[in-house]
């Protein structure tokens, strides 16, 4: 099994326990781990599952469980060991130690691995620096020479932790630094939305599961260049981009992706970006329905329930282009495919709906007498199609219903 591994990218090994939290889907969380790991650009290796009824405070699993995985990693040489869960700084420890020394990293390591390779925006590297470092600065605290002896691969990008170990109160600065840049980036975003509120344009979000296809719909949607690409967390920085529904405009804006389990110190390193889908009119909760869409759309909403989020949401089952019976999606969702531009007639058609409530579309009678005074209220309204007579001009117009008396003189139909 193990000769077929390329030598040139490092291998892990999974430890999947099997707990009574987990018990009903810790299949799923170890087929997540394969794509993390592929993710991250290493190779799988293997699985051990082990069924934990009371956790062991200094390595988790029991001992016997740990000399049988130490046992068969026996000879093979730059395995690392992923433990599909969160471990304490001293279990990651003695876990390593009962193995010989051999690397061991946790489920939110290897996560974080994958932002701080994807991370290509600078308001992306700043939360992913922010992340790491709040995940690993408790973990320094007398381990020094267990981080310097992990070197490189997996869990080392980033920060470093050369500087990590030598330099606590460096840190803490950094910390500081990086929640105030955050912070103004947030007062940025907030400004943007009430702007974008005054100008009456509606905030459409792309929310759900990582590797669903969000950005895929994003390019489809507006034409963008998003990067894609079928890996997890492939898309980590925020985009917005305008598109127009029947004259209706529109700001997309596609979001990070959400996983089962995923620890709430990403969450929140992540909030700022997420704060678009916070203050949206509307979000599409996107998720495979070739998939665990059930799980999918369970994470997300709970995810965004942990996060206050109020506004009204449609589901969409992406990639349903092999699905033969679509009733057995769920009810009132829309089946599409982004990849083959398959039912996005009926969800640009649901999303208009949802969004009309206060909005007029109506028929202008403007006479040339009056095109100037038009001519100053015309940023309020949305021109759908213009024809000119020799009296003046036809406007199919879209008009907030708030600003629809400042036309009523114009107003046909």
């Amino acid at each position: 099994m193990y000769e077929k591994i390329d030598d040139t990218l490092e291998k892990i090994y999974i430890l999947q326990p099997i707990t009574r939290e987990n018990s009903e889907k810790y299949k799923i969380l170890q087929q997540e781990a394969v794509s993390l790991i592929e993710s991250a650009g290493a190779l799988y290796a293997g699985t051990m599952y082990q069924n934990v009824r009371e956790i062991n405070a200094a390595t988790f699993v029991g001992q016997g469980k740990l000399a049988e995985l130490k046992e068969r990693l026996d000879g093979l040489d730059g395995i690392t060991v992923l433990f599909n869960g969160d471990l304490s700084p001293s279990q990651t420890l003695n876990i390593s130690a009962a193995l010989d020394n051999r690397k061991v990293i946790d489920r939110t390591t290897l996560i974080l691995d994958i932002f701080a390779k994807n991370a290509r925006s600078s308001e992306g590297k700043l939360q992913v620096e922010l992340a790491q470092l709040k995940y690993i600065y408790p973990r320094l605290k007398g381990k020094g020479e267990a981080l310097s002896r992990l070197g490189g691969g997996i869990g080392t990008r980033g920060p470093g932790e050369t500087k990590l170990e030598t330099d606590r109160r460096y840190i803490r600065g950094r910390l500081k630094y990086l929640e105030g840049k955050l912070q103004e980036t947030e007062k940025r975003r907030s400004l943007q939305t009430v702007r974008r509120k005054k100008d009456s344009v509606k905030t459409i979000a792309l929310v759900g599961y990582t590797n669903t296809g969000k950005s895929t719909l994003m390019n489809l949607l507006t034409g963008a260049d998003v990067y894609v690409k079928n890996e997890l967390f492939a898309t980590l920085d925020p985009t917005a981009r305008k598109f127009e529904i029947e004259g209706v405009e529109f700001l997309l804006v596609d979001t990070v992706g959400f996983l089962q389990d995923l620890p709430h110190n990403l969450i929140e390193a992540f909030k700022s970006t997420l704060e678009s889908a916070l203050n949206c009119d509307l979000a599409l909760i996107v998720c495979d329905a070739s998939g665990e869409y059930d799980m999918q759309m369970r994470t997300t909403l709970q995810t965004l329930e942990e996060m206050h989020f109020s506004s009204p949401y449609l589901l969409v089952m992406n990639k349903s282009e092999n699905i033969p019976d679509l009733s057995v999606l769920p009810y009132g969702s829309i089946a599409i495919s982004a990849k083959e531009n398959i039912g996005i007639s009926a969800l640009k058609q649901a999303v208009l709906e949802k969004c009309a409530e206060d909005l007029l579309f109506c028929k202008l009678f403007i006479p040339y007498t009056k095109i100037q005074d038009y001519n100053a209220k015309k940023p309020l309204l949305k021109e759908r199609n213009v024809q000119f007579t020799d009296d003046g001009q036809f406007v199919d117009a879209v008009i907030p219903s708030r600003y629809s008396e400042k036309f009523v003189e114009y107003t046909i139909n």
